[in-house]
């Protein structure tokens, strides 16, 4: 058996050092997604831990450092497909992105530990813990700062409902009063919400915009014979 041949037991121990960091500093990661109840939890990030190092740890005893590094350029592209799985879009929201990259990053402490570099595996899932644990109070903080429609692009939305025999007049007044402004319209939808009522959207191409100028604009279509209700609205670029 050319098992018998090969067989090293210095090349397995150091082989089971890699793959037992990979596991333990995985299962670390791992705990802390599966905690906060994300797609890929504590056996995800351990599986892409661990069979990042296997495939380093390979091609380390195969052909050395060269065969390392190779091994190691297809983790980094192959983890991606793995991780694009686990990213949804519902409408205007992306979900998963987080859990994309703490996977990337699970790989990435593998393949240092499949290298037997364990001191910067270790030190690679200290800043993985804290980027998803420290940082999530500074991200709240910043989440709740209100957007400066005046110094930001965005996406604005004017919206205006009214019956179904002024809509065309209506699109017209509302594409006339936003060239007026100087703000260039990309689409304007006209959805039709009953047999009396007509709900007009003109979508802005993303820019700074002057929020007190976007009121007098739909004040000033509020006024208009038809006219329900008049409104804008604004949403983060994605």
């Amino acid at each position: 058996m050319r098992f018998l041949h090969t067989f090293q037991l210095y090349d397995f121990l150091d082989t089971l050092v890699s793959l037992f960091t990979a596991f333990v500093l995985g299962t670390l990661i791992g705990a802390e997604r599966q905690y906060r109840q994300r797609s890929a939890g504590l056996r995800t990030n351990v599986l892409v831990a661990v069979g990042a190092a296997a495939f380093v740890d390979i091609g380390n005893r195969l052909t050395g450092a060269d065969g390392a590094v190779r091994i190691i350029a297809y983790v980094v592209s192959g983890i991606g497909f793995l991780g694009a799985g686990t990213i949804m879009k519902e409408g205007m929201n992306v979900r998963g992105l987080n859990t994309a990259a703490t996977l990337w990053a699970s790989a990435a402490v593998g393949a240092c530990a499949g290298a037997d570099l364990i001191a910067q595996s270790v030190a690679l899932t200290v800043f993985v813990l804290a980027g998803n644990t420290l940082l999530r109070p500074l991200v709240n903080a910043i989440d709740r700062i209100p957007l400066n429609a005046a110094t930001s692009e965005a996406n604005y939305e004017i919206v205006v409902t009214t019956d179904v025999l002024h809509a065309a007049e209506l699109r017209e007044a509302l594409d006339e009063r936003l060239d007026a402004a100087k703000y260039p319209v990309r689409e304007t939808e006209v959805a039709y919400r009953s047999d009396d009522l007509a709900e007009i959207t003109a979508t802005l191409v993303p820019l700074a915009a002057d929020t007190a100028e976007l009121d007098r604009v739909t004040a000033e279509l509020a006024k208009l014979p038809g006219v329900r209700h008049a409104t804008w609205n604004v949403s983060a670029l994605e």
